[in-house]
């Protein structure tokens, strides 16, 4: 009944000192925060421009545009959930958030005593100089304890203050798992619109070659009959052997585009997904202006990310003043002593230690001092990093912003200019035809046109690639329809 008494008591003490240490820790030495003031203008509006749109005009909020709602096609779709699941980069990531989760319920269980258990024998023989007996005899001894071990108690929030760099370092991870994920999905979009481009270009560079090998079997006919000059048989044989060193090229970088969508998807994607033409209504994105707040970016995953780690780093200034007070630590055990075994929990075989321990610091030589002042910058390394990271993100979308509010009047110019030189091809083929213009005429209308379609290829590349940068600057791809 005794040991049951003390062991009683020393539970209550145990959950008296943890939920007084709560108490007393609920605050930390830590500055209270402030968000720091963004370093870029409030819209990506410029003056003089168009006029500055109504404060009722909301903006789109584009992070919760789920990516399966945003991309339209199917095909890419399926691309896009195959690199999400197979993806060994973002697999990394989050495996960082769970060892960041587990380090923060490290750093959390601080907060709380220990309470061990153990059991000891002790087994000795002590010669007869050690005993009152004149002869050495064995020596037994058995002991049983509970108690807690090094609990400290958190009057100044130094260890709370750690708990706090520890949570905000897991969050950091989460955000930085979220920008890893929306990061791969623009990606493999882009990638997959590479792609797509690309075979679109060899398609074109085997059409062209064909038409010039024609063009050099003509030639060498009417060159055999006398119709024509060596001149112009060469300028065309020139014109084929280009053409087959363009196809060859294509070819190659068609390989690539395709091995580098696997290793993005992190699996060998289907011949079936993959793209055969480049779509022009492969996403949407509508309503993105100029006029639109930059404080969205503020949700944008890399810069909460940012703002956790400089959360973090305010935090362990808390910690290094803390370190100038005096800093307390308890250990306490119950338990039971004897000499044989059957013995351990008899009456008057009880015992129990309590040892507070105070540390105070006197003299450091300044090295107490030192690790607040690394804290403190370190603080303010966080507030550049921050800065820089907002910076970055504004000029991202401001990037993609211009080259939205152009790329459809160059559209259009590339259009216009195809079917111009088109156009242009068809009278030099007629005109060459019926003798009136040398071969060579041909053969500039044949490079103009070639040149003027690869253009256009290139833009609706450019548009796509536009849509899907967009997408990803502010913050979107996070979101899964359900």
């Amino acid at each position: 009944m005794c040991q049951v008494k003390h062991l009683s008591l020393l539970l209550r003490l145990c959950v008296l000192i943890g939920f007084g240490g709560g108490l007393v820790g609920c605050s930390t030495l830590a500055p209270s925060y402030t968000r720091p003031d963004s370093p870029v203008p409030s819209s990506w509006q410029k003056e003089g421009e168009a006029q500055q749109q109504s404060g009722s005009a909301m903006a789109p909020a584009v992070a919760e545009i789920a990516w399966q709602a945003f991309y339209l096609d199917p095909q890419l779709r399926q691309v896009i959930a195959m690199g999400l699941a197979n993806n060994r980069d973002l697999r990394v990531a989050a495996l960082n958030v769970e060892r960041s989760q587990a380090q923060y319920r490290i750093q959390w269980s601080a907060l709380v005593p220990k309470v061990d258990a153990n059991a000891v024998g002790t087994f000795a023989e002590l010669s007869k100089d050690f005993t009152s007996e004149g002869h050495s005899r064995d020596s037994h001894q058995y002991t049983v304890a509970l108690g807690m071990t090094s609990y400290e108690l958190d009057l100044f929030g130094r260890v709370r203050s750690l708990k706090d760099q520890a949570l905000e370092q897991y969050l950091a991870t989460e955000q930085a798992q979220r920008s890893a994920r929306i990061s791969l999905i623009g990606q493999i979009a882009t990638g997959y619109l590479t792609l797509a481009a690309d075979r679109e270009l060899l398609r074109l560079a085997q059409e062209t070659q064909n038409t010039q090998q024609e063009s050099y079997q003509l030639m060498q006919r009417r060159f055999a009959v006398g119709a024509s000059s060596e001149l112009d048989l060469r300028q065309t044989e020139t014109q084929v052997e280009a053409a087959r060193g363009e196809v060859a090229r294509l070819n190659a970088q068609v390989a690539q585009d395709e091995e580098a969508l696997h290793l993005l998807v992190g699996a060998r994607v289907p011949a079936a997904l993959l793209p055969t033409v480049l779509k022009d209504e492969v996403a949407t994105l509508e309503g993105i202006t100029p006029g639109l707040p930059s404080e969205i970016l503020l949700q944008r995953p890399d810069v909460l990310q940012a703002e956790n780690l400089l959360k973090g780093y305010q935090a362990n200034i808390g910690a290094a003043r803390a370190a100038f007070f005096p800093k307390i630590t308890l250990v306490g055990a119950l338990g039971a002593g004897s000499s044989e075994l059957s013995g351990l929990f008899t009456s008057g075989s009880g015992s129990w230690t309590f040892i507070p321990r105070i540390d105070l610091p006197i003299f450091d030589a300044g090295a107490r001092s030192a690790q607040l002042r690394v804290a403190e910058v370190d603080r303010d390394i966080a507030i550049a990093q921050y800065e820089k990271t907002i910076q970055t993100a504004f000029r991202e979308v401001a990037d993609g912003l211009a080259q939205r509010s152009t790329i459809g009047e160059r559209l259009a110019a590339q259009q216009a200019l195809c079917t111009a030189t088109e156009k242009r091809y068809v009278l030099a083929r007629e005109r060459t035809n019926t003798g009136v213009d040398s071969h060579l005429s041909l053969l500039d209308a044949q490079r103009s046109l070639y040149s003027a379609q690869q253009g256009l290829i290139s833009l609706r590349l450019t548009r796509l690639a536009n849509l899907v940068t967009l997408y990803k600057v502010l913050g979107g791809g996070v979101k899964t329809e359900s």
